[in-house]
């Protein structure tokens, strides 16, 4: 893979790392290093990672469902299989979808499959600076924030520290949308698996720019300030309506995330 002007590709990055894990190709030989060297600590990452995009695509089938229309996906990560607008579009064509990531090479990746797609579009710009992605172009082009949109937080706060306030965070976000619409997280607990959680905490705290902080469900809980959660409320990740209840199985806590989506009140 060739890499876009001004990647850092001498440490690994999240987004990339992700993508790793889930397949994709968008990553660099530091990326796959880390990568194998978590699942190494981790066997069951790679299974980890794709339930949380499988979580996504039930989020996104779940609002589309409930007449959304618009999409914000912040942190929204390389363009791997099943993004957002995907999903979104072939339920429902016409969704207008906005990214928003800060890494270059997700942002540059996603510029090219979007180039001929007028109802998406990514922002380069920090999650956590609310007023940079509400104020941006593109959201102003193709998002009415006078109407419901999902929000989507996938897999973002446990990259957000407490140092962030990721309440303050999210409550301007809240504050943006109109009633109606709905906020989807996903995060990592240590409730699952706390004998995992350190190790592999310390790894992105080491190797990384965006270290991971791993949160309880009472704290994930409280980031859903101002919306109603929708049932099955806030569970391990393949809990989340799932397809078939194959896809559960006997240990859902082993996937170490909870994931819960709440609607605007």
């Amino acid at each position: 893979m060739t890499e876009p002007d001004e990647v850092d590709v001498s440490k690994p990055n999240a987004a990339r790392v992700y993508d790793y894990y889930l397949g994709g190709s968008h990553n660099f030989a530091v990326d796959r290093e880390m990568g194998d060297e978590a699942i190494a600590l981790w066997p069951e990452l790679p299974q980890i990672m794709q339930a949380n995009r499988a979580f996504l695509r039930r989020a996104v089938h779940f609002c589309v469902e409930r007449g959304i229309r618009q999409f914000l996906d912040l942190g929204s990560g390389i363009p791997t299989v099943g993004n957002v607008h995907e999903v979104a579009q072939l339920a429902a064509p016409g969704t207008r979808v906005v990214y928003v990531d800060t890494d270059p090479v997700a942002v540059a990746y996603s510029k090219k499959l979007l180039a001929d797609n007028p109802d998406a579009d990514i922002v380069r710009a920090d999650a956590r600076e609310p007023d940079q992605v509400l104020d941006s172009d593109e959201v102003a082009a193709l998002l009415d924030l006078d109407e419901p949109v999902a929000v989507m937080m996938v897999a973002l706060l446990h990259f957000v520290d407490e140092e962030s306030r990721p309440r303050e965070m999210i409550a301007r976000y809240r504050d943006a949308m109109a009633p109606g619409g709905y906020l989807a997280i996903s995060h990592a607990t240590a409730e699952g698996r706390p004998d995992m959680a350190d190790e592999h905490a310390d790894l992105y705290k080491q190797r990384t720019a965006t270290p991971m902080t791993f949160r309880s469900r009472v704290e994930v809980g409280e980031f859903f300030e101002g919306f109603e959660l929708v049932e099955p409320g806030l569970v391990f990740l393949p809990q989340w309506r799932p397809v078939s209840p194959s896809e559960v199985g006997d240990n859902p806590e082993r996937f170490t995330a909870l994931a819960g989506v709440g609607r605007k009140l």
